[in-house]
């Protein structure tokens, strides 16, 4: 699908690792190009020509965003540099000043580590107790352990739309409907769901909403933070400079600006949030539906190829998105991923920055598979052909 629009595809790669990053396609090179060569200036500084135009494209892409996330108003989104800075920028900009001592949050331990360490920080400053929602066999997160895990002491349930491992859809429409009717809020990482599903943050009631542009196409450097306008009104920045404020004085008073500026101190990655509402404008004239369908489509295929082959043990087989997580009897996943490499097939290999997933799936390293919609059904047959191979642990040694 689309595979003419990535040049990158034309040297015979076969890439499947968009768990981690996804390739480029031709007209976001184009686009960013197009600035740096035709109106590079500074957006939200100079009342000329040049940086009016880069102004109005920069806040061009925000609009873009709303209407991808169907956000009420473009207020309510500010531009990071990715899920990492947004999470961050929501942990310690609002909720370090929310929570107090003996106060719970609810993760999971398939949560990826910009999911993990800031709220690791924020427990052991407030003294904070981390808890986790129980897995199911399947690794999953069923509704009935979510309410198993809330107490009377969480304030805040934590977790990814979409596990970088598992792969599992977390049921968050649901988790959120209880966790407001117990006086809860809810942050979700949609760094894995945002680039493969239709994600509206409305529908979901979603209290605040984090994810990177580089998984969905776009440019690394590129992060989006959503959250209801009411608790973005108590969001306190974290990062001070040029652009946020609205004066200051030599006594030290400051009037900072309203969202979103507040939250984008200094120059921004002008350059790629342009190129990234090129990337948003792309994707949804494919249609996030045809993409979550096609991927379903594609990682079905790839199951059942990889039950051809007995020494092959799949995780997560009942996941319902394109991240298949597989090891290999007998060979390292990284000597697996190495070994693929030889016929031109990028795989992960590793925890993939998931470190504590260890405790449930009893297995610390494993090998992922990650779909998008350039992949094919071709490329899944070379892969098993080169896992078919019956030398393959010679050629590793």
């Amino acid at each position: 699908m689309h595979r003419e629009d990535f040049n990158i595809l034309n040297s015979g790669i076969i890439y499947f690792d968009n768990g981690a990053t996804t390739l480029k396609p031709k007209l976001l090179g184009e686009a960013i190009s197009d600035y740096y060569d035709n109106y590079s200036s500074n957006a939200h500084r100079g009342d000329y020509a040049l940086s009016i135009k880069a102004s109005q494209k920069y806040e061009e892409t925000r609009y873009l965003v709303k209407d991808l996330l169907n956000v009420r108003k473009a207020s309510e989104i500010a531009f990071t540099s990715g899920a990492t800075d947004s999470i961050n920028k929501i942990v310690f900009g609002y909720f370090a000043n929310k929570l107090k001592e003996g106060d719970e949050v609810l993760l999971t331990k398939s949560e990826h580590a910009s999911n993990l360490l800031p709220w690791f920080e924020l427990a052991d400053r407030l003294k904070l107790k981390i808890s986790y929602i129980e897995l199911d066999d399947n690794h999953e997160v069923l509704m009935e352990n979510v309410e198993k895990a809330i107490t009377p002491k969480t304030k805040v349930i934590s977790v990814a739309h979409v596990s970088n491992v598992v792969g599992d859809v977390r049921p968050v429409k649901e988790i959120i409907k209880l966790a407001h009717s117990m006086g809860i809020l809810v942050l979700v990482d949609g760094a894995q769901s945002v680039p493969h599903l239709k994600v509206d943050v409305q529908d979901l009631d979603v209290d605040f909403l984090a994810f990177s542009a580089h998984k969905m196409c776009g440019p690394t450097g590129v992060g989006v933070l959503y959250g209801k306008e009411e608790l973005l009104n108590d969001l306190e920045p974290i990062i001070f400079g040029g652009g946020m404020n609205a004066d200051f004085s030599t006594d030290g008073t400051r009037i900072y600006k309203m969202m979103p500026d507040r939250l984008e101190a200094g120059t921004p990655n002008i350059a790629g949030v342009i190129g990234y509402g090129y990337i948003i404008k792309y994707l949804m004239d494919i249609g996030f539906d045809n993409i979550h369908k096609y991927e379903i489509e594609l990682k079905n295929y790839l199951l059942d190829r990889l039950k051809e082959i007995p020494q092959i043990t799949i995780y997560n087989a009942h996941s319902q998105s394109g991240i298949v997580t597989i090891n290999y009897d007998g060979i390292f996943p990284q000597d697996l991923s190495i070994y693929l490499d030889k016929y031109n097939i990028c795989t992960r290999a590793g925890n993939h920055c998931a470190k504590i997933l260890k405790d449930e799936i009893h297995i610390k390293n494993t090998c992922r598979i990650s779909l998008y919609f350039y992949n094919s059904k071709e490329e899944i047959d070379k892969l098993i052909e080169a896992l078919k191979n019956p030398n393959i642990k010679e050629e590793i040694i």
